[in-house]
């Protein structure tokens, strides 16, 4: 027999508090089933070419004035590691934005223009042919989200744009508000409004998308008169200097070591207004401010919006993401465009606030913008489409790990074929170039913790460092010819080659086996434009 030690008056404690747990219970599960949680909302910002370098969180030297997105970011969380996967044709805002509304990977996208930039574009198996189905907007209408896209209309995938309830996309780079970026605001305001006057109480997924600061960079004249820059139209001479003008970047050359293999008259490289051929002090740090006139604008439009949703009473139920479809050099390494793969023009911006992302935080992530699909269906509670081949961050957004992969493969093989590759691990990157059919092959090995602006030799050159005010240490330097990292750039190369296969790259470089791979045709040249003289159309346009 067993007797209790416990007295009558402590045993009715005991069970009175049981009784109390369990009515507490019973009242939150009846709270439960009386009001499901609310669903969160999604603003995803989206700009056209940036570099991540423009920002102060990302590069201390930057002269950009943006408090919303500092105040953004400083409310959420930075990632340090957000890349695009890279580009099979010029124009590299066309698969970087595929991929977003796909989660699909690089070669497992579609190519609209059917001239053979992706060579598995009609492989069912590697490019799915009811894709649009099964991507962003699909997804979150078969969900029962309000969905609402502003954006430019081009270099995109038109097949999702296309399934947006509501759309208003334009090109707007002029340097006011009825033709710049107050344009796509406004459009995002209305809809705001138009669902505060139906009293729409569905949770939405609002794309606010901006065609600046892609050339031509037409700032607002408050605005440019903050840089010292200019609407530059002169092509014969360079644009005035001016004091205010943002300093050169670390990385800046007057011309790159080695021809990357675009082909002549490469639009970014060649056509961008206000810049043309020219690299140049004077042009270089007149298109920088006029990048950073177009970005602060972009930034005060921003602000109005969140305004209006926190009077609303959503900004708190919202997540609110800001990235770039991809970077863009601006006088880096002696490049204007982004089709070269330096991180100035691989890897892109990218902040996150929104519920259970701790405000101050910050993630190295690896992440590809392909993974935004994934992520924001988890954060919605909507199960990813079965073409989906991101994965989901949502776990590097709320703490519970750093990155998401270890590894990082980037491609440019818009100019001459196969291009140029890198890969990506730790701090380590490696970068190949096999182009102008093996006229030039080059290797380039970082430390990315040493030398995070992959400099060069040229940037030890006397002259460059008394024009740009930085003398480079010895380790920042390309180390591929260095026998110390003989056997790292060993490693490297074995992983780009394994990440070449394991993404179906239909392409080999010159010291890779074949592999048995097929020889890929040369892509089918653009229509001709009328009224250009023959080899200026360029077909998807590098918007």
């Amino acid at each position: 027999m067993i007797l209790s030690l416990q007295s009558p008056r402590a045993g009715l404690r005991r069970r009175t508090r049981l009784v109390a747990f369990a009515l507490g219970l019973l009242a939150a599960a009846t709270a439960a089933g009386a009001a499901p949680a609310r669903r969160p909302n999604f603003l995803f910002i989206l700009v056209d070419d940036q570099s991540a370098f423009d920002f102060k969180c990302y590069n201390p030297k930057s002269e950009l004035h943006s408090p919303t997105l500092d105040r953004l970011a400083a409310q959420g969380m930075i990632i340090d590691g957000a890349y695009y996967m890279g580009g099979w044709v010029g124009g590299v805002c066309t698969p970087s934005r595929t991929m977003m509304m796909s989660g699909r990977t690089l070669w497992h996208i579609p190519d609209a223009s059917n001239r053979g930039y992706n060579p598995h574009n009609d492989n069912p198996r590697l490019v799915p042919p009811d894709l649009p189905e099964q991507t962003l907007p699909a997804v979150f209408n078969r969900a029962g989200y309000a969905t609402m896209r502003t954006c430019k209309p081009g270099n995109s995938y038109q097949a999702a744009n296309r399934l947006f309830q509501v759309r208003h996309d334009a090109d707007k780079r002029g340097g006011d508000d009825a033709t710049g970026s107050a344009w796509h605001a406004e459009r995002v305001l209305d809809y705001l409004k138009e669902r505060e006057a139906r009293r729409d109480d569905r949770p939405f997924l609002i794309h606010f998308g901006f065609s600046h600061p892609h050339d031509t960079r037409d700032g607002k004249p408050e605005y440019l008169a903050k840089y010292g820059a200019t609407n530059h139209t002169d092509r014969d001479r360079p644009p005035p200097a001016h004091p205010k003008q943002p300093r050169l970047p670390a990385a800046y050359l007057p011309a790159h070591p080695f021809d990357q293999g675009n082909p002549p008259g490469q639009r970014d490289e060649t056509q961008a207004s206000g810049v043309w051929e020219r690299r140049d002090e004077r042009t270089i740090r007149n298109e920088l401010g006029r990048d950073f006139a177009c970005v602060e604008n972009i930034d005060a439009q921003i602000d109005r919006v969140l305004r209006r949703l926190e009077a609303m009473g959503e900004l708190e139920h919202t997540y609110v993401f800001y990235t770039a479809d991809n970077g863009i050099a601006i006088g880096r390494h002696g490049l204007q465009g982004k089709q070269n793969l330096y991180e100035h023009s691989w890897r892109v911006p990218f902040f996150a606030r929104g519920p259970g992302i701790k405000p101050g935080s910050r993630a190295q992530g690896n992440l590809y913008l392909l993974d935004v699909l994934a992520t924001l269906c988890d954060l919605a509670g909507i199960a990813a489409p079965p073409t989906n081949e991101g994965r989901s961050f949502r776990a590097v957004l709320e703490g519970r790990q750093a990155t998401v992969r270890d590894t990082l493969y980037g491609v440019y093989c818009g100019g001459t074929r196969p291009g140029i590759r890198a890969v990506r691990q730790g701090d380590w990157k490696l970068i190949q170039y096999d182009v102008h059919g093996g006229r030039v092959r080059e290797t380039q090995l970082f430390n990315l913790r040493e030398n995070p602006e992959e400099l060069l030799p040229q940037h030890h050159d006397p002259a460059i460092v008394a024009l740009i005010g930085y003398r480079p240490t010895p380790r920042q330097i390309n180390l591929a010819s260095d026998p110390a990292h003989a056997g790292k750039l060993r490693e490297m190369q074995a992983l780009l080659l394994a990440e070449m296969r394991r993404f179906d790259d239909p392409f080999r470089l010159w010291d890779q086996p074949d592999d048995g791979l097929p020889v890929t045709p040369e892509p089918a040249a653009p229509p001709a434009t009328p009224g250009k003289a023959k080899g200026k159309g360029k077909a998807p346009a590098a918007k």
